[in-house]
């Protein structure tokens, strides 16, 4: 496949997996504004409601990490690189995001390690969606 080819030429660290996402990735079938645009999703393909081209992806980086794993065969390794620290560094932005370490911002996915379904995420610092399910506890 394309990626294998990427991945044993090249290596983790100079493959940035990225998404296109427009403004309706992760939502259902339905019409969404697309700037002055109307789009169509069906069955996860958005295309123009006038004329029927394709008009951008709905594919979330959630979704894009899991089917790296599951139907491409990345290890885990190789999908956490290639979508955090390699897009980081090629952007010029590894002083503060791409790894977890002192200083740096505190963005993170956790997936479940068995379906790799994304569970929660935290942003700076701050869970933002599914933190419930993991107590904070601060030293005294």
């Amino acid at each position: 496949s394309v990626l294998d080819l990427a991945y044993g030429t090249a290596g983790a660290s100079r493959v940035a997996l990225i998404t296109d996402a427009m403004g309706a990735a992760g939502m259902g079938d339905g019409l969404y504004p697309l700037g002055p645009l109307q789009v169509e999703v069906k069955d996860g393909v958005a295309r123009l409601v006038e004329g029927g081209a394709i008009a951008g992806s709905t594919l979330t980086l959630d979704v894009a990490f899991k089917r790296s794993v599951t139907v491409n065969g990345l290890t885990l390794n190789q999908a956490v690189e290639s979508l955090s620290a390699t897009p980081a560094r090629l952007l010029g932005l590894s002083e503060s995001i791409g790894s977890l370490e002192t200083g740096k911002l505190a963005d993170l996915a956790v997936v479940d390690s068995d379906s790799y379904d994304l569970v929660a995420v935290m942003r700076r610092g701050r869970w933002v969606l599914g933190g419930e399910r993991f107590a904070t506890v601060r030293p005294a």
